[in-house]
């Protein structure tokens, strides 16, 4: 038996929507601001799956994702297709001031024996370093941004 844990989190950036669009579908450059994860590869013969290895503090999880939804400049939605059980989607929103802001939704499977740990420790862990990890993707499109012609 399993249940599923369900965390988002948003950040605004200082840039266009295209800007964010741009950098986040371009899976394989996440490992720049998502410290979790440690390689993304997209497959050359079916890019709407990709192979994610995520390492942190000694654990190692793979996991290949299909795009289940992509609509330009507004949503990236995926689902696990084997390995880690996960689905999600990364939202943009566009300010129509040369401004975005970038939501991100992540769920994943858990024993339900551990779905207590989700109240005492495990979700605040998540949604953190999701946070921090949207704060350095904010940085990074905006260092971004000031370095493109």
């Amino acid at each position: 038996m399993s249940d599923w844990l369900d965390h988002s989190v948003l950040v605004d950036v200082e840039v266009p929507v295209e800007t964010s669009w741009q950098l986040w579908s371009d899976l394989e450059q996440m490992p720049r601001w998502m410290k979790w994860i440690d390689s993304v590869q997209v497959l050359p013969e079916d890019p709407d799956i990709s192979e994610w290895k995520l390492a942190s503090r000694g654990l190692e999880f793979t996991w290949r994702s299909r795009i289940t939804n992509l609509i330009p400049n507004q949503i990236i939605q995926w689902e696990a297709i084997d390995g880690l059980p996960n689905r999600g989607a990364i939202r943009f929103y566009d300010h129509k001031n040369g401004s975005s802001t970038v939501k991100l939704t992540i769920s994943y499977s858990v024993p339900a024996v551990i779905r207590w740990m989700d109240g005492l420790f495990l979700g605040r862990l998540v949604e953190s370093t999701l946070q921090e990890d949207l704060n350095r993707f904010r940085d990074y499109a905006l260092t971004h941004q000031s370095s493109s012609p």
